[in-house]
């Protein structure tokens, strides 16, 4: 369940109140008349499934609620009422199918600010990677797997795709481009750095390294692998099952790519940088890809499920 907290206009409160209790799946509506200070208003909350929520949003949304009121969205952690069980029960579908794309596309917003906070995980990530790559440290790379932030760009991109939402998908592109830009100079003078103290050596980059050469050769299962991991990253957005971005993370050559191309350059190694870079594309593009898709069957999904449900009610 989810809970909604509104400042309504004292002008359109009934048209809230009425859309509220007509949308299946929702109870505790608790209207205050004229307690809102700033903005003025109304205060309105309610409970409602997440199964019911995308189309509240958007409803509470064509009232122009957002802009001359508020809305603020919660999870509730435990709800223990006999209403809400039936509200959900009412609700079509199963609250983890459902896309609340309001809260999909502030997610993703977030995590493609270029921010100073984004740029130093990135940056510290391929670090990581490239002390990694270079000691053929397979905890090290999945470590660095682990802290790199890319994943939030990527999810805005797909979002903007589905959504056709052209500024967010700029905004993420912008995140991603920048990112891993500044994350491969700085590694890169960071490889210098460490070989100017006798930590780095070519020969370590050249040697043997059966944990981690295939970063810097791709090949068809690095992009099932990809594929793979776009759809369960999305899956546990849309969801809210966050933990499971841990272990897309961690399957996935991005960071490790980045890195590879960063102390290959260092150093002179044209071959091994190239092979990195393409890994990296390569990776990026099947996660573009299958997370672009899942949306979309998603959206196909939910949207024929919750006309089935419309017709039916019609019919009763």
């Amino acid at each position: 369940m989810l809970h909604l907290r509104m400042i309504v206009p004292t002008d359109r409160t009934r048209a809230a109140v009425e859309l509220i209790e007509s949308t299946v799946g929702t109870t505790h509506l608790v209207v205050l008349p004229g307690v809102a200070r700033d903005p003025v208003g109304d205060l309105v909350m309610c409970d409602t499934a997440r199964e019911s929520a995308d189309e509240l949003l958007h409803g509470l949304r064509d009232m122009r609620i957002d802009q001359d009121g508020s809305i603020a969205v919660e999870n509730i952690d435990l709800s223990m009422s006999t209403r809400a069980d039936a509200a959900e029960e009412e609700a079509p579908g199963e609250g983890a199918d459902a896309v609340i794309w309001e809260q999909l596309a502030e997610a993703t917003h977030e995590e493609s600010t270029l921010s100073f906070t984004y740029l130093s995980f990135m940056g510290l990530a391929t670090m990581i990677a490239a002390c990694g790559v270079v000691l053929d440290n397979a905890i090290l790379i999945v470590g660095a797997m682990a802290v790199g932030p890319e994943f939030g760009p990527l999810a805005g991109v797909c979002t903007a795709i589905v959504q056709r939402a052209p500024r967010l998908a700029a905004r993420s592109l912008t995140a991603l481009l920048i990112g891993f830009l500044t994350s491969i100079v700085a590694t890169t003078v960071f490889s210098l750095l460490m070989d100017w103290l006798g930590l780095f050596t070519d020969s370590m980059l050249d040697g043997e390294r059966p944990q981690t050469s295939f970063i810097w050769q791709p090949d068809p299962f690095s992009f099932v692998v990809a594929l793979l991991a776009g759809a369960a990253g999305t899956l546990s957005l849309t969801s809210s099952k966050s933990g499971a971005l841990v272990g897309v993370a961690i399957s996935v050559t991005t960071v490790p790519a980045a890195a590879n191309a960063a102390v290959a350059l260092s150093y002179g190694e044209f071959a091994q940088m190239w092979g990195s870079i393409g890994q990296l594309l390569l990776n990026l593009l099947g996660i573009i890809l299958a997370g672009t898709a899942t949306l979309a069957l998603q959206q196909r999904l939910w949207r024929t499920q919750r006309g089935r449900l419309k017709r039916r009610l019609r019919r009763g």
